[in-house]
């Protein structure tokens, strides 16, 4: 159940943490150790002889000059240490002072809080509001001394917080904290004057001259002149976006240059935005206050803001959200916590465009990349490990924050898969259905089931609230994953993609805008969205998504380009260097130098716009222009390419440009194009179950798994053992289905996968009552381990026998060994194994085979054809698989078929994993008379179960 949704009636501050009411006391006397500690793992798992590393965890022990306290033991150091303070709050008898205030509480703050910001303690401190009160006292003539009331409500966080207890509605405008501070000024009427004409506050009583003296003498070492590059804004949809100076010479009060930029008389009559972009940054927008000003009752500030007085400023409204009319000037300037001095840095035509393109889901992802005209927001999210740049859950996180949004919210849903009477699965809530996200990214529910083993697929759905906690956006996808930062992760990237849509065209209707929505399965409430994005109507659209080729028709999203057609357009590029043999597939991780220009032919002129000399992607996941895509995947490792692309808009290219007016200059001449230089440096192919996964509904190890059960149901098997079982995939599968096991048992080297395996049947095995009805026979299940070249009198004579996907692991002659083994050894009724089809390779990498060496010593060095996974030591053809088990089973008495699950048998070529199945002719099993060479991992009995 989601709580905290409703607004308040005054701000929701969180109380100090006890280690800020430790520093208060105590500063620098408070010493914080913290130490990891290690404990037994509980690794719920009986009969589980590995040993099992316990997760890491800390204790705090808090020095304080008259004792010492111990925290509990905690996942994370802060929570340790905040632990710790809290038992020294406790031994000290302190009481945390609750933060709730009244009106009338809040009117006295508000008022003593003026009344110490124009005291002689606060003008020397280092506060952003201090240098104004500092510089005000330069300021000439009648403004001397005068500190403009707007600078007060936009640099003083401590008065913001006050005014929210006294009008709520302040968070969202900046002329009713104003208000405020002028009501609460009156109070104050025997030390502040207030000047309704400079709308302005100042001491009555000036400022000591020797203060005033000591001051400036500290100050001498700021810079004569100072001129600050900033933007302005115009109104006008007509006027161009263009820098501009300010000046902030010593004695020049930063407010008033500004005032000055914008054509009114001074500081009094300029307006200051929240800060644009980063918080910690001091990038705001600087307006005019409307031309009539009155003060009605209470001080309320009346500003008529009629488009007849002013324009509307769109952008700058889009920006800052709040209302802007008029020109507005982007600059970074102001005074921080870290200094007394000045602070400010240059902001060019680029950084505006930049904070323009941070603006949407796509511009966030490109900026993180660094790669605005190369990157692109993907369509998918495969793996953490191939994914570059921001994770699309903090993209969103930092959506919302841009457009003054609640964070959102992440729920969790996580299933158990279990299968109905008729063996097809259904899946089964473990989890609450509101499981909010943890600080660590894990439902507590489901992070519980998993410590315990249990195997769960996960959903996550993502509310989005207004800042008034209306729910404007709800996401709520079908799909599952094994892992919950994947569902997390995938359900952020849906709602991303909707928002790039609509952001890319915002004049769409309801039903434009619902229905669009429904396929990426977001719910609009439009009343509420179209309130929050009014303002991106009436954006300019400067189509984000990276350009084509020139002349290209293509259109340039991603999401609409046809591979085949665009290869088509490729194929005319000109690509230079040897050809190496590796090329990228579908799935492949690749890493290129890049280099984008812009290039005049006539006077040969080249400036460069953006570059990387190593920038990754994922082939197929739209993480890159799909031009750049396109060519990348004809050219294999250390070839080079050079192809021109679509010149995009004048801003998109500004958003790059080091030097704008050097580009401005360039594209005024109209003879620009824009080229791009590609190397390809290295490849790394795609994981196998990745690749079949991607091909193969359901995926090819479902496939094989379904294959084997058939063949356990038709021959009524009561016994079976899996060589090379891994983490117990194939064992914990059949688990899921009515057959006639009684004991099951897996071998394998890894102990690892062997300590994974148990875990997961344990989970199983002593499952609720609707797992225990489906594995009712089961009355004992071992795992082994130890190499599957090697007997052990203990696996022979069993039912049925597997080896999935296992042999190619192996060196050739190993595989070779291994059959010999088992049939001569081991002797099972039935032996399966399966082994990937190499000719079915040219299918999962798009590319021709060419044909291996019958002599795998003399392998062809330029095969274009690359095994499945870089720890097969083979993979062999139809042909050489047919006469290794050919030959197998005419040594050892067996009769073999062959078959395969993934393609069709009488279709080049053949099937994806390619399956031979022996039957043993005689009835009876050589004598085992070897020793045991295997350890007991793990063992597992009905009724050693059901006894305890």
């Amino acid at each position: 159940m989601e709580t905290g949704r409703n607004p308040a009636s005054g701000p929701k501050k969180s109380p100090f943490t006890p280690k800020a009411i430790i520093h208060q006391r105590f500063a620098a006397k408070a010493c914080y150790k913290v130490e990891e500690v290690q404990e037994v793992a509980q690794n719920g798992c009986p009969g589980l002889v590995i040993p099992q590393k316990g997760p890491c965890l800390y204790r705090c022990t808090l020095q304080l000059p008259d004792f010492s306290v111990v925290s509990e033991t905690f996942k994370r150091k802060k929570d340790a240490e905040q632990s710790a303070a809290e038992k020294a709050i406790q031994k000290l008898g302190i009481q945390p002072k609750e933060d709730n205030l009244t009106v009338e509480q809040a009117w006295d703050e508000l008022a003593g809080r003026l009344s110490y910001l124009f005291s002689i303690e606060f003008l020397p401190s280092i506060h952003p509001l201090s240098g104004h009160f500092r510089a005000a006292l330069q300021r000439g003539g009648h403004l001397s001394g005068f500190i403009p009331v707007a600078a007060i409500a936009a640099f003083d966080a401590k008065i913001n917080s006050l005014c929210k207890y006294i009008n709520p509605e302040v968070e969202s405008n900046h002329i009713l904290v104003m208000s405020l501070i002028i009501e609460a000024a009156k109070r104050l009427a025997n030390t502040l004057l207030f000047s309704e004409e400079k709308l302005s506050l100042q001491r009555l009583n000036p400022h000591p001259p020797e203060i005033i003296q000591s001051l400036l003498k500290n100050e001498s070492s700021f810079p004569e002149s100072i001129s600050i590059e900033a933007v302005r804004i115009p109104a006008s949809a007509e006027k161009i976006v263009e820098p501009s100076i300010l000046d902030a010479s010593f004695g020049n009060y930063y407010l008033d240059a500004i005032a000055k930029e914008l054509g009114v008389k001074d500081a009094s009559k300029v307006l200051i935005s929240r800060t644009i972009g980063k918080a910690s940054s001091e990038t705001r927008l600087y307006f005019c206050a409307p031309e009539s000003i009155t003060i009605g009752p209470s001080s309320e500030l009346h500003m008529k803001l009629a488009s007849s007085f002013r324009e509307f400023n769109a952008l700058a409204t889009y920006l800052s959200g709040q209302e802007i009319y008029g020109d507005a000037i982007l600059a970074s300037v102001g005074y921080t916590w870290k200094s007394t001095d000045l602070s400010y840095e240059d902001l060019s035509l680029r950084a505006y465009y930049r904070i323009l393109a941070n603006m949407i889901p796509s511009g966030i992802y490109k900026l993180s990349r660094e790669a605005i005209l190369a990157a692109e927001l993907p369509t998918t999210f495969t793996t953490r490990s191939n994914w570059r740049g921001s994770l699309p859950r903090d993209i969103l996180c930092t959506f919302c924050r841009q457009h003054r949004l609640s964070e959102p919210v992440f729920s969790s849903d996580s299933f158990e898969p279990l299968p109905d009477l008729t063996g097809r699965k259904r899946l089964r809530d473990t989890a609450s259905s509101g499981d909010e996200i943890n600080e660590g990214g894990l439902a507590a529910t489901a992070t519980a089931a998993a410590q315990g083993g249990c195997t769960l697929v996960y959903r996550c759905t993502v509310k989005i609230y207004s800042k008034y906690q209306d729910l404007i956006l709800l996401c709520s996808p079908k799909e599952s994953y094994k892992k919950q930062t994947d569902a997390i992760h995938n359900a952020a990237l849906k709602v991303l993609l909707w928002l790039d849509r609509f952001l890319d065209k915002v004049a769409m209707s309801v039903e434009e805008m619902t229905s669009s929505a429904k396929g990426l399965d977001v719910l609009i409430y439009p009343q509420q969205f179209v309130k929050e994005f009014s303002s991106c109507q009436f954006l300019p659209k400067y189509r984000w998504s990276t350009a084509t080729l020139a002349d290209s028709s293509l259109c340039s999203s991603y999401s609409y380009v046809q591979k085949n057609t665009l290869e088509d357009e490729v194929a005319s590029v000109r690509i230079s260097g040897e050809y190496s043999g590796t090329t990228p597939s579908n799935g492949s991780l690749v890493c290129v130098t890049y280099n984008i220009y812009l290039v005049t032919e006539r006077e040969g002129i080249k400036e460069q716009l953006e570059g990387s000399k190593e920038f990754e992607f994922e082939i197929g996941s739209g993480a890159t222009s799909p031009v750049l895509e396109a060519v990348v995947t004809q050219m294999s490792i250390d070839q080079f390419a050079c192809f021109t692309m679509e010149l995009p808009s004048k801003e998109i290219v500004l958003a790059v440009a080091r030097d704008s007016t050097t580009v401005l200059s360039l594209l005024s001449s109209g003879t620009c194009t824009m080229k791009c230089e590609v190397t390809l440096l290295r490849v790394t192919v795609p994981l196998e179950d990745r690749m079949e996964q991607a091909l193969f509904t359901p995926p090819l190890s479902k496939q094989r798994v379904e294959y084997a059960l058939q063949h356990i149901r038709e021959s009524c098997a009561a016994s079976l053992v899996d060589f090379g079982c891994g983490s117990g995939s194939l064992l914990e599968s059949l688990l899921a289905y009515q057959t006639s096991l009684e004991k099951i048992v897996g071998v394998d080297i890894s102990q690892k996968a062997l300590a994974r395996a148990a875990k997961i049947l344990h989970s199983k095995l002593n499952g609720n009552i609707e797992a225990k009805q489906l594995t009712n026979r089961i009355k004992s299940a071992i795992l082994y381990e130890g190499s599957i070249l090697t007997c052990d009198s203990r696996l022979c004579g069993y039912d049925i026998a597997t080896c999935l996907e296992v042999i190619e692991h192996m060196e050739e002659h190993e595989a070779c060994l291994f059959g010999d083994i088992v049939l001569s050894s081991f002797c099972p009724q039935i032996l399966i194994v399966s082994t990937p089809n190499y000719e079915y390779n040219v299918i999962l990498q798009n590319s021709s085979p060419q044909c291996q060496e019958e002599d795998p010593d003399e392998k062809s060095q330029q095969q274009s054809c690359k095994f499945r996974n870089h720890d097969h030591k083979f993979e062999w053809t139809r042909q050489q698989f047919c006469q290794w088990a050919s030959e197998l089973a005419l040594r050892h008495n067996y009769d073999v078929e062959f078959s395969g699950v993934g393609g069709e048998p009488n279709k080049e070529p053949g099937f994806a994993s390619q399956i031979a199945v022996f039957r043993r002719k005689d009835g009876s099993p050589a004598n085992a008379d070897f020793t045991e060479h295997f350890d007991v991992i793990w063992e597992w009995s009905s009724s050693s179960n059901s006894r305890s």
